[in-house]
């Protein structure tokens, strides 16, 4: 019985000692597992192999720290191997110095807002590069947000200005290249903000004046001008580092809680404010290389707790005081390179204590070989004072003349506004109303029976063009899917899609120029849309679609026409069924529709709209075979009728004109109407029709006679079987661009 108790003691101080580990939800472990590999397995996390799923009671270390709370992980810091920041980094992944083309930062940092209860994330030298995702913003209890040593570029999130329990946020040694934000006033509870060694550009963000509790400013080695502001307000500052950048005003005032503070490599001008010989906190003051002048204040130099002061590389000048007293603390002094005159005060001529003085290349009366001449520094102060003064002079003299350059750009942009204004006036289509049909019997009016009220050229309405997304597009094609690929027109490809309505569209989609212009696009898209005519292919809409990722520069162009179900005449012309071919009045029916929808592109509209692709396969019949032209008014967008030659090399020959593409296309009416009577007198004998319409297009003589052609349509039309072949042969030859 004695032993049985001493087992239960054994067995219960067992179980009372076992030590409190933190286990942590499965979801947690599984993402700080993910998160390994997506950084590509560090060496510093190389450890979390022996320890399975007790992550947590890992011992901290100088590149590994993982704390928890309630099974939750609160805090994580990884510091990687990949410190060297090299000079130059063009965005994408370098093998020697970050994580490979793989990786995805947005990715992971999806994964690792898993870990809801961070309250500290230090990701150090980890070689992660990519835009900081707004997503980062989902750590509402983050307090320390440390990303430094890494590639980060782009812009610094917005979002961030919504993490409201920052304490410290730093980004130091990155690639962040924009504007400074002016955001930072929303983080009330910042202490520290350390963004240095990066590419910012802008001004020194105020916003930072309204933070009582910033301790430390950290913005040095980045692109930052203008003016700094008083600093006065900031009670708790204690760091001020804006070294490296191009900050250009007179030094401010700054809390007297400051200790260090670092302005070299700037362009501050005016002299020292005797304010800085009463900021007792003070230990380290670098103002080394700006334009400062005048006398030191000698204030400076006794401060209590000055340790570190660098005034080299200025134009200070005067003499010291000869009583100036140093302070106790005080180890290293730099005035050199200054214009400074007088002798040397005795506390800093005399380094027996250790103190490091450094006044070479001033005016000092001192037996040393590193010293200018008195009329040197004379010489050089009143250089500067002319110096500044041509400054100021060169500075009104640029004003005066950007002044100019801007009213002259001004006047001669306002004229070349007007002047296009007015042309665009003239371009602009206006639409000419004409409810007449001349030139066409009424008999032959009478027997075309499929001609309805609205071929008449009735009053025209203009309608405005829709704007359709690529979504939509993509929806009704199914994403372009080849099942709904109609063919190649005569200038891009021709879908068929299924709009949300139910209605059908055609969708012609064309590539765009990269110097394309689309301003100018969309002004000739809605002139485009205003050719509104019953024996047209109505244009609905377009689509401008950017370029993606492989070329942002390009753009594609989808036009959006209504569907006109019943085929095009070519295909009804080879139909040599019965029930199917085209009757001598649908024939004529269609020939008429063609001939007043080229009469109104060249008359109807002012200017006239050419080169219209007046060929047979462009000619559409819809359901009762009311024919509509398709391929119409193409050169308003792609202006390719003014290309025919190489620029400057030779003239434009008379066909390229529009002259030239009026008797072209009315040319083209007549060889169809010639066709359709060879057609209809051939029909029966189909062998002998295809024999001869194959000799006609086999011809090679060259013909440059157009007085032939003339005379011909002057002919009575009994002639026309017997001409056929000769006129077909005459007008193929002559105008290659008549093609069936």
């Amino acid at each position: 019985m004695r032993h049985f108790c001493y087992l239960y003691l054994v067995v219960l101080s067992w179980f009372l000692f076992i030590p409190n580990t933190h286990e942590l939800q499965a979801a947690q472990t599984q993402a700080l597992f993910q998160l390994r590999v997506y950084l590509e397995y560090p060496s510093s996390l190389q450890i979390w192999e022996n320890y399975n799923w007790d992550l947590c009671s890992i011992s901290p270390s100088a590149n590994l720290s993982i704390k928890c709370e309630d099974d939750e992980v609160t805090e994580l810091k990884i510091m990687g191997e990949k410190s060297e920041k090299p000079p130059m980094f063009n965005g994408f992944a370098d093998p020697n110095q970050t994580l490979s083309m793989n990786f995805s930062i947005d990715s992971f940092f999806t994964t690792l807002t898993r870990l809801t209860s961070l309250r500290v994330l230090s990701l150090v030298s980890l070689g992660i590069w990519g835009p900081l995702p707004d997503k980062i913003h989902r750590f509402s209890s983050l307090q320390v947000l440390d990303l430094s040593s890494n590639f980060i570029f782009g812009a610094i999130p917005q979002k961030l200005s919504t993490m409201v329990k920052l304490h410290a946020l730093t980004l130091d040694d990155n690639y962040f290249n924009t504007t400074m934000p002016d955001w930072f006033d929303s983080l009330s509870n910042l202490n520290i903000l350390s963004v240095k060694s990066n590419g910012l550009k802008g001004s020194f963000p105020s916003s930072l004046c309204k933070i009582k509790t910033l301790e430390v400013i950290s913005l040095s080695h980045n692109e930052l001008s203008g003016e700094l502001p008083d600093l006065g307000s900031l009670t708790g500052l204690h760091v001020l580092d804006l070294r490296e950048n191009h900050l250009e005003s007179e030094l401010p005032l700054f809390p007297k809680s400051v200790v260090t503070v670092l302005l070299s490599n700037n362009s501050f001008s005016g002299d020292i404010p005797k304010q800085f010989g009463e900021l007792d906190q003070l230990q380290h003051l670098d103002l080394s290389s700006n334009h400062l002048s005048k006398t030191p204040p000698s204030t400076l130099f006794s401060s209590p707790k000055i340790s570190y002061l660098n005034l080299a590389n200025n134009v200070l000048s005067g003499a010291l005081q000869d009583k100036l007293s140093c302070g106790g603390k005080l180890g290293f002094v730099d005035i050199s390179s200054n214009k400074l005159s007088g002798g040397l005060p005795s506390c800093l001529a005399n380094t027996t204590d250790g103190r490091v003085v450094r006044y070479a290349g001033n005016c000092l009366s001192l037996d040393s070989q590193n010293q200018n001449s008195g009329s040197y520094c004379r010489e050089s102060s009143s250089g500067w004072k002319n110096l500044k003064k041509w400054k100021v002079a060169a500075a009104m003299a640029i004003i005066v003349g950007l002044v100019l350059v801007v009213l002259v750009s001004g006047v001669f942009l306002w004229k070349k506004y007007h002047s296009r204004k007015k042309t665009g006036q003239e371009v602009l289509l206006k639409i000419v109303h004409d409810n007449s049909t001349t030139g066409v019997p009424s008999e032959i009016l009478a027997n075309a029976r499929f001609i309805s009220q609205t071929v008449k050229l009735g009053t025209q309405t203009t309608s405005t063009c829709r704007h359709f997304s690529i979504e939509e597009l993509k929806e009704a094609t199914k994403n372009f899917d080849l099942s709904t690929y109609i063919g190649q027109g005569s200038i891009g490809k021709l879908f068929k899609g299924k709009l949300e309505n139910g209605s059908y569209v055609a969708i012609r989609s064309l590539a765009l120029s990269k110097k394309c212009s689309i301003q100018n696009l969309r002004a000739k898209l809605d002139l485009l849309s205003k050719l509104q005519h019953p024996n047209l292919v109505s244009l609905l809409g377009h689509c401008i679609d950017g370029g993606g990722q492989d070329d942002p520069n390009s753009h594609k162009l989808h036009l959006v026409y209504e569907y006109v179900p019943n085929g095009n005449y070519r295909t009804h012309l080879s139909e040599f069924s019965v029930d199917k071919a085209l009757k001598w009045s649908d024939r004529l029916t269609i020939l008429i529709g063609i001939a007043k929808a080229v009469h109104f592109l060249h008359t109807g509209v002012i200017p006239g709209c050419f080169s219209n692709q007046l060929k047979t396969k462009n000619v559409l019949l819809d359901e009762h075979r009311i024919p509509k032209l398709s391929d119409y008014g193409m050169s308003i967008i792609t202006e390719e009728i003014e290309n025919f030659e190489a620029k400057g090399e030779k003239p434009k020959p008379w066909y390229a004109t529009k002259a030239h593409f009026t008797l072209v296309e009315q040319l083209a009416i007549g060889v169809r109407t010639i066709l359709l009577c060879f057609i209809k007198f051939e029909l029966q004998n189909f062998h002998n029709f295809h024999s001869t319409y194959c000799q006609v297009l086999n011809c090679s003589p060259q013909i440059t006679n157009v007085a032939t052609i003339l005379k011909f349509w002057r002919s009575p039309q009994s002639h026309c079987y017997r001409n056929c072949d000769r006129t077909n042969f005459i007008c193929l030859q002559v105008f290659a661009i008549l093609r069936f």
